[in-house]
């Protein structure tokens, strides 16, 4: 029988705290439940396969985490790698495979218990992974390699597997075996059959054997105990896996939970060390295996109690199932603290609209301390400026690329930077932002309208599905809280239509709000006009608001958004076409308030030059170097507000 790896108190101290090795897929989700996966007519877009969900989903939970694995050298290969980093986890074993394709996943969720699937790995980039692609050096910094059930079904993968695992090991980590067995992956169903968990066969059984000398930890269902057991009864499976090694083994048991084996196998399962579940409703299945794996080892790599351990790993995966996706649905820290919490959690945990809003702001990623952006969503007004000048229409696209040229001139790579385009009159810009760093919003309501309407179909959700991920979707509202209660609601219900639309299509929302010029403000009027929003449910990833010279009202601001929403990205200033002078001045009164990250200006800094321009006075570069100038006097006497004010020590 195979020894425990040494105490983890007595290993040297280590970079990473797990990396994952095997399977890295695309996964094409169904978007419509409740059929078969014929009958689907469009798919959402993940991150997937099992380790790499468990490396995303450990980072999640605070885990340094890295990931072994190929994809191709393709745009689904730069996705699966910008997801990874996007979460955190470390790609130095990703590589780029230039002769393969990344695997494809097309998965559905037909009722609560069928969930069809189709694996494309066909000669796929992450099952030719081989021993070549081990970086050791950055192994041996792992104080645990998770190995995969499936990758060990190919030759060059399971030597690729097992060099790993031996080479952490050898460094004094630990090695953890997610059984994870998909018979169709062994070729021992039809390719239709993705979804069926367990093919009894003595060959599969043998190879994953192979494995058990090295392991401290092995995880898997019922049916994944019984192909590493070969035998059809759990104990009996159990007490020949027992015979091979000294590992702890978990077997997952859905909805009833776990049962944990450090020791000698009971005369019952439930003299284990058994852990209920968690009593939510199953909507999805697919990925809750991967997520109790990260809770588990959240747990089990700081050295918490079994126990402990199991609890972290029935509440992630509980939290999993009750969602659309794998890589997306793992749960933050934050998350697992919220569910732990509940005397009482709701049985339909997807309605909760608590956790959904901490799971949407905790797995946002990018961190904003500041912002700074060229605002050219105009439309209105650059169709009355060529009509004034007598202009071409055709003309105004153009400009807009200019204006994302000035930022490039200011920003030069900065993420601090971003733009407010539309796709009106600026799609061309758009698209060639696409590749840049910047922050991206984009309008999405009619011009000057009050009652709001939207630029849009009359079903804004469908609108935004058009839009891509990265596009922030800005809607200016002019608003008071004393409104007559009539159009004031019909607003609300604009915006609330609007929230529910973009946390549907992923999409995050910047509400702008602008006092109508003929009702009375004070120093509460803002901050009550954020608060009335909030109460409606409506919760906002950035607000966009008008400069104010009272410190009072920005502490009310503050405190608005912060007792109702501590998640929120913060506060943009507009400008309202105000000389540069007045936003100056303004900067001083906003910075000391961490809530406020930057600004938002637009026709301070564009105006003129687009004035020149379209009246044939001013050339391109003539017109660049203009707004770019004007940009980079705002950025630098926002900076030096800021940190005159102390760095706005109250975010």
């Amino acid at each position: 029988m195979a020894s425990s790896a040494q105490s983890p108190a007595q290993n040297p101290p280590k970079s990473l705290d797990l990396i994952a090795i095997g399977r890295s897929s695309v996964d094409l989700y169904g978007q419509q439940v409740g059929g078969r996966l014929e009958d689907m007519a469009s798919f959402a877009k993940y991150l997937g396969g099992s380790p790499t969900n468990t490396a995303a989903g450990g980072a999640r939970l605070g885990l340094r985490t890295g990931l072994v694995t190929r994809v191709g050298a393709d745009h689904m290969g730069r996705f699966i790698r910008e997801a990874l980093e996007r979460e955190g986890v470390d790609v130095t074993g990703v590589v780029s495979d230039p002769d393969r394709l990344t695997a494809l996943v097309l998965l559905g969720i037909r009722d609560r218990e069928n969930f069809p699937l189709i694996f494309y790995r066909e000669n796929c980039a992450d099952m030719a992974l081989d021993v070549g692609d081990l970086d050791p050096d950055w192994l041996r910094g792992a104080a645990a390699v998770l190995i995969n059930g499936t990758h060990l079904s190919q030759p060059q993968a399971f030597a690729a597997s097992m060099t790993a695992a031996r080479l952490v090991k050898e460094s004094g980590g630990r090695v953890v075996f997610d059984i994870d067995y998909r018979p169709v992956l062994w070729g021992l169903t039809g390719r239709d059959r993705g979804e069926d968990r367990f093919v009894a066969h003595g060959g599969v059984t043998s190879r994953l054997r192979e494995a058990l000398p090295l392991c401290d930890l092995i995880v898997g269902t019922e049916e994944e105990i019984h192909i590493l057991g070969g035998v059809t009864d759990t104990l009996a499976a159990l007490r020949a896996i027992r015979a091979l090694t000294d590992a702890v083994i978990v077997a997952k048991r859905g909805a009833a939970g776990c049962a944990a084996f450090p020791g000698a196998i009971p005369a019952a399962l439930t003299d284990g060390i058994v852990v209920p579940g968690f009593p939510v409703e199953v909507f999805n299945v697919l990925g809750a295996g991967d997520a109790f794996m990260a809770g588990f080892l959240r747990g089990w790599l700081r050295d918490e109690p079994l126990e402990r351990c199991c609890t972290w790993g029935n509440a992630c995966g509980a939290i999993v199932v009750s969602r659309h996706g794998c890589a997306p649905a793992m749960p933050t820290w934050p998350e697992l603290e919220w569910l732990l919490s509940q005397s009482n959690p709701p049985h339909r945990l997807r309605d909760s609209a608590e956790l959904e809003h901490i799971h949407w702001a905790t797995t946002r990623t990018h961190r904003y301390d500041e912002l700074t952006v060229l605002a050219v969503d105009h439309r209105s007004q650059f169709e009355d400026l060529v009509a004034e000048l007598g202009a071409d229409p055709e003309r105004i696209p153009v400009f807009k690329t200019l204006a994302l040229r000035a930022v490039e001139a200011v920003a030069d790579g900065d993420d601090r930077f971003g733009l407010l385009l539309d796709g009106r009159y600026g799609f061309e810009a758009l698209a060639s932002a696409a590749d840049d760093p910047y922050w991206i919003g984009r309008p999405i309501e009619e011009p000057k309208s009050r009652p709001l309407v939207f630029e849009s179909s009359a079903d804004v959700a469908t609108e935004l599905a058009e839009w891509p991920l990265n596009h922030v979707v800005k809607c200016l509202v002019f608003y008071h809280p004393d409104d007559p209660a009539d159009l004031r609601e019909r607003q609300e219900r604009q915006l609330l239509r609007l929230f529910d639309a973009c946390r549907k299509t992923r999409h995050e929302m910047l509400a702008e709000v602008i006092l109508p010029a003929d009702l009375p403000v004070d120093a509460m009027t803002v901050a009550r006009a954020v608060r009335r929003l909030y109460a409606v449910g409506i919760k906002p990833d950035w607000w966009k608001l008008e400069p104010v010279a009272d410190p009072l009202a920005w502490r009310n601001i503050e405190a608005a958004v912060l007792d109702n929403d501590p998640y929120c990205r913060g506060v943009v200033l507009l400008g309202l076409s105000a000389p540069e002078e007045e936003l100056l001045a303004s900067f001083q009164a906003a910075a000391p308030f961490g809530i406020v990250k930057g600004f938002a200006v637009g026709r301070t800094i564009f105006y003129d030059a687009a004035r020149g321009w379209l009246a044939n006075r001013l050339d391109d570069d003539e017109v660049v170097a203009m707004m770019a100038g004007k940009l980079k006097t705002l950025v630098d006497a926002w900076r030096q507000a800021r940190a005159a004010s102390g760095g706005g020590a109250g975010a």
